[in-house]
């Protein structure tokens, strides 16, 4: 995750995706060999030279202005989440210390095999944790305090660093024995039963990786995140594919499908608040939209209360 490398990669995704006639540029006969505008209409849009816009790309020039950033944004039409994107990944060039690493190395993280998961440590109560993970215990109280809905909560790099008992049960297998994954990008990608658990995989892939690169490009030289995403990009096509597309996503709320092996196909809705005193990490919350979402966390709820073993798959 070279700094300038990715500047300039990013500027020639953006800059692929601006239609010429949307900005103004005249096409002569119709026709390009280039999708989306060259670098010197992006210069001359934004007014600056092409000469330095061609050094931004390559890499060779250092702390643009803000004035220039905005310039540029405002032609490759970024909206919020990418125009803050874009001024971290420019700022990169000044040299910060790395923030230390969420949790150790990869077999914490649940990165064990094609389909292994890693797994959470009690520490009491009802809220688990990741072993070198770092998470106020103020913070594992308001997690066990909000048992009626799943919540967790993230490091930097999707670590799953505390989750209460109802946010087990809902990323748990079936048989009730298995780990809750460790690491949530991990589990997407890597976990055959994650495609199971989201039928709309293809979305929760998307966002998980516009998630990463968003904290990539706000924590610079983070080893924690640079481990992730080096060995998701060694072990996954798709992910490669997605990280490619220099996608930013902020996933601050919005809805996840579910299909849960015990309780069946519902929705929840989340909302991720920041936590900025924690080292990055956020706070997830999901609560239920409707009356069958409702009545499937009171199932999984109830299944996996007791010492009892639970209801079969399906029942």
């Amino acid at each position: 995750m070279n700094s300038a490398g990715e500047l300039g990669a990013f500027l020639k995704s953006r800059r692929s995706r601006v239609a010429p006639a949307a900005a103004g540029v005249p096409v002569p006969g119709g026709r390009r060999r280039v999708a989306g505008l060259r670098r010197e209409e992006v210069a001359d849009l934004a007014g600056v030279s092409t000469v330095y816009y061609t050094r931004l790309e390559q890499g060779r020039a250092r702390n643009p202005s803000d004035a220039v950033l905005d310039a540029l944004a405002r032609v490759l039409r970024l909206d919020p989440t990418e125009r803050a994107h874009l001024h971290d990944l420019a700022r990169r060039s000044v040299p910060r210390p790395a923030p230390p690493a969420s949790v150790g190395g990869l077999q914490e993280a649940g990165i064990q095999g094609a389909g292994g998961q890693g797994g959470l440590e009690r520490t009491g109560g009802d809220a688990e944790t990741v072993p070198g993970g770092s998470v106020r215990e103020d913070l594992r109280r308001l997690l066990a305090a909000v048992g009626a809905v799943p919540a967790y909560v993230l490091g930097p790099a999707m670590d799953v660093l505390a989750a209460n008992h109802l946010a087990h049960a809902l990323l748990r297998g079936p048989d009730g024995t298995s780990s809750t994954p460790s690491n949530l990008a991990c589990h997407v990608f890597l976990d055959t039963s994650a495609r199971d658990l989201y039928p709309r995989w293809g979305d929760v892939a998307r966002q998980t990786v516009g998630f990463l690169r968003l904290a990539v490009g706000r924590r610079p030289g983070d080893p924690r995140l640079g481990r992730v995403v080096a060995e998701l990009s060694r072990r996954s096509s798709e992910f490669r594919a997605l990280w490619a597309a220099q996608e930013v996503l902020e996933k601050s709320y919005g809805t996840k499908s579910i299909l849960h092996p015990v309780v069946g196909d519902f929705d929840l809705t989340y909302e991720t608040l920041s936590l900025p005193g924690d080292e990055g990490q956020c706070l997830v919350l999901f609560t239920a939209p409707d009356p069958r979402a409702d009545d499937a966390l009171q199932l999984l709820g109830s299944w996996t209360a007791g010492p009892g073993p639970g209801p079969a798959p399906g029942t």
